[in-house]
C-alpha cells in the first residue's frame, strides 16, 4: 500500500506539471462550451427534448473528457515510460504491474473527476446548467465509463512500445469518434442516416448512458452492456499483454 501510495502521488504530481495534458482535459472542454454556447445559447429547444443546447452538448463533453485520458493520455504516458526505460527501472522495486495500473487509474481517475466537475460548475455559473434527473446514477455511469475505457488505455500502452506509436494509435480510434459520437456536437444534430450509422460507437454509448440519466430516461441497459463487455475485453487483453519493462 505505501509503494501504491507514493507512485500515486508522485504521478499526480507530474500530471499537473505537465500543461498540454492539463488543457486537454481540464481547458479544452470548457472552451468548446464557450464556443458553441455562444452560438446556441440554452433556451429549451424542442429538437433537444426541450433541454437547453448547453445542456445537451455538457451531457457529451462528459465523454470527451474520459475519451481525451483513455485514449491519448494514458497509452502516451505508459509508453514514454517504456521508451525511457522507467518501467524497468520500477521492475527492480517492490512495486509490481498491477500497482502501476492501480495507480495510473487513481490518478487519472481524479483528473478526469476534476475535469468534469469544473464542467458542470461552469456550465452552471454561466448557462444555468439543470440538475440532471438522477444524478447518483450518473455517478454510477461516469465510473463505470471511466474505468472501461481506462483498461483501454492501458491495452493500447501494453500492446504498442513507443509513446508515438501508442499516440497514433490512440488518436485514430479518438477523433473520428470525438466528432461522431456527440461527443462535440450534439447527435440530435445529426442526419439520420449518420445517427444509425454510429450509434454503436464506443463513445456513443458513453453519450447515450449519461444522456438519458440526465434527462430522466432510465438506464439503458444496452449502453451499460456494452461498456462493461468493452472493460472486460480489454482487461483481458491489457492482462495479456502489459509488463512493466
Amino acid at each position: 500500500m505505501r509503494g501504491l501510495r507514493m507512485l500515486t502521488l508522485s504521478e499526480f504530481k507530474l500530471f499537473i506539471r505537465e500543461p498540454a495534458a492539463a488543457f486537454f482535459t481540464l481547458a479544452f472542454p470548457l472552451i468548446l462550451l464557450f464556443v458553441f454556447g455562444s452560438i446556441f445559447g440554452n433556451d429549451r429547444d424542442p429538437d433537444f427534448g426541450n433541454w437547453g443546447a448547453a445542456d445537451v452538448m455538457v451531457q457529451g463533453y462528459i465523454g470527451l473528457i474520459i475519451g481525451t485520458v483513455a485514449f491519448m493520455g494514458i497509452p502516451v504516458t505508459i509508453g514514454s515510460y517504456r521508451q525511457y526505460g522507467i518501467l524497468k527501472w520500477l521492475r527492480a522495486t517492490p512495486v509490481t504491474s498491477p500497482t502501476v495500473i492501480v495507480a495510473h487509474i487513481i490518478v487519472n481517475g481524479i483528473v478526469t473527476g476534476m475535469g468534469t466537475m469544473l464542467l458542470l460548475i461552469v456550465g452552471r455559473l454561466v448557462y444555468g446548467l439543470r440538475t440532471p434527473e438522477a444524478p447518483f446514477a450518473l455517478v454510477g455511469a461516469w465510473l463505470l465509463s471511466y474505468l472501461s475505457f481506462s483498461v483501454v488505455g492501458f491495452t493500447l500502452a501494453g500492446i504498442f512500445s513507443t509513446a508515438r506509436t501508442a499516440q497514433a494509435v490512440g488518436s485514430a480510434i479518438y477523433f473520428p469518434q470525438m466528432f461522431l459520437s456527440g461527443a462535440s456536437f450534439p447527435r440530435e444534430l445529426f442526419p439520420d442516416g449518420l445517427e444509425r450509422a454510429t450509434r454503436f460507437l464506443p463513445m456513443t454509448q458513453i453519450n447515450i448512458l449519461v444522456s438519458d440519466l440526465w434527462r430522466g430516461d432510465g438506464l439503458n441497459w444496452i449502453a451499460v452492456m456494452s461498456l462493461s463487455l468493452i472493460g472486460m475485453a480489454a482487461a483481458v487483453i491489457a492482462f495479456r499483454y502489459f509488463r512493466c519493462e
